[in-house]
């Protein structure tokens, strides 16, 4: 069956994380999703190497890995928006769309006439997405905004890392780019919402995403924890601000992490560990009271995991319904059998790779499955295709636009 978002098209102009991560979230749910680039050099991210997709040869692309991992299920055009005639297909091209989404900054496609105010006159039922560094308002809204500065600005790097004065303290940015990546995620719900609005009104509308904000959001309970104590939380590596035990501890040859959530699965991880004493310790009873005694709870429960290995740990909690789970690499990650029986790993064929290992989508649909139908693209590998197609011109028109520097 096709995927739930198949009737809709999507105009994609944004480049790197944020705004192709919401563009490959509704090609995953089935949307046609027309991805602009700059002739010649393309997304920025293309660059972003090494490591480069090798083509079916070993020999390495012109594409950096870092690109596949958003551009899934698009279709590439170039366009330069420069060009009266490039703003002209654009505009042509949003007339057939239902979706665009771009990453400009502020007020830079308004200077094309392509900002909102614009093409809504060609298509009033357009949901015209902008993501940007801080959003359309406010004194920020003309500055560039990059993930590792938001993750700063936005409180991320403030608890994220072991504390001052500790081996490695320090504020640390997460691993992979959370706020691009979180506001993508945004991005995707807010076009869905204003679609199904659009069902129901006739009408588009304009939707204004910031990394600042959608990474303050983010931080979740860290946010409420400061407006309940007025004092900002600090860095505690791994352990977990409001629950204990919930953090990794030392087994004899490795690490395993343990997460009680509630106090029933405290007492069912202290029976089997052999220690049901601690479940009844008045320290310990209820995990307001582990957190109150954090230091030594987490003393107590270190000196009994030292005494079997990763392996006997994961077994006996697992059997004993304690949640845990070892601190995998990537490599050990696809190498679980939960994640291979959910298909998480797949493969798609791309033009120049092969067959290009990929990562499936999380969401998952008993009605409409997911159907992934394109590998990320190479550079307007499908200009002609969609100038064709959508906009009816013929071959000595995209000659005369490939020559005059367009397309």
């Amino acid at each position: 069956m096709a995927g739930p978002l198949s009737h809709i098209r999507v105009l994609d102009l944004s480049r790197v994380l944020a705004g192709p991560w919401a563009g490959q979230n509704l090609a995953d749910l089935g949307a046609e999703v027309i991805k602009v680039e700059r002739p010649k050099v393309g997304d920025d991210s293309r660059a972003f190497g090494p490591p480069w997709v090798k083509d079916k040869e070993g020999r390495e692309t012109r594409d950096s890995a870092y690109f596949t991992s958003a551009n899934r299920g698009k279709k590439s055009i170039t366009v330069n928006v420069a060009k009266a005639e490039g703003q002209e297909l654009i505009r042509a091209l949003a007339r057939e769309c239902d979706v665009l989404i771009e990453n400009y900054k502020h007020g830079d496609l308004a200077r094309y006439g392509l900002g909102y105010d614009d093409l809504k006159s060609v298509n009033p039922r357009l949901v015209y997405c902008s993501v940007t560094g801080f959003g359309q308002t406010g004194p920020y809204r003309e500055r560039p905004g990059y993930d590792f500065m938001i993750q700063g600005m936005g409180g991320m790097m403030s608890v994220t890392g072991e504390p001052d004065g500790t081996p490695g303290g320090g504020p640390q940015r997460a691993g992979v780019p959370i706020a691009d990546i979180i506001t993508g995620m945004y991005a995707s719900i807010a076009i869905c919402a204003a679609l199904a609005s659009r069902a129901e009104t006739g009408k588009g509308q304009h939707l204004d995403l910031a990394l600042l904000d959608s990474q303050i959001a983010l931080l979740a309970y860290q946010n409420t924890n400061y407006f309940s104590t007025g004092k900002p939380p600090g860095r505690i590596g791994n352990l977990h601000p409001n629950i204990v035990p919930y953090q990794p501890f030392k087994s004899s040859d490795g690490e395993v992490i343990v997460a009680c959530g509630n106090d029933n699965l405290f007492r069912k991880f202290c029976d089997a560990a052999g220690h049901p004493e601690l479940a009844k310790d008045p320290r310990f009873v209820t995990n307001g009271k582990r957190v109150e005694n954090r230091v030594e709870m987490t003393r107590l429960i270190q000196e009994i995991f030292g005494k079997r290995t990763t392996a006997q740990w994961l077994t006996l909690l697992e059997s004993a319904g304690v949640p845990n789970g070892p601190i995998n690499d990537i490599a050990q990650v696809f190498e679980e059998p939960q994640v291979k029986a959910r298909g998480v790993k797949i493969e798609l064929d791309h033009s120049a790779a092969g067959k290009l290992p990929l990562v499936a989508s999380p969401m998952r649909f008993s009605g409409t499955p997911l159907d992934y139908r394109l590998a990320p693209p190479l550079l307007g590998e499908h200009t002609d295709q969609v100038l064709k197609d959508f906009l009816k011109l013929n071959e000595n028109e995209i000659v005369k636009l490939r020559a005059d520097g367009v397309v």
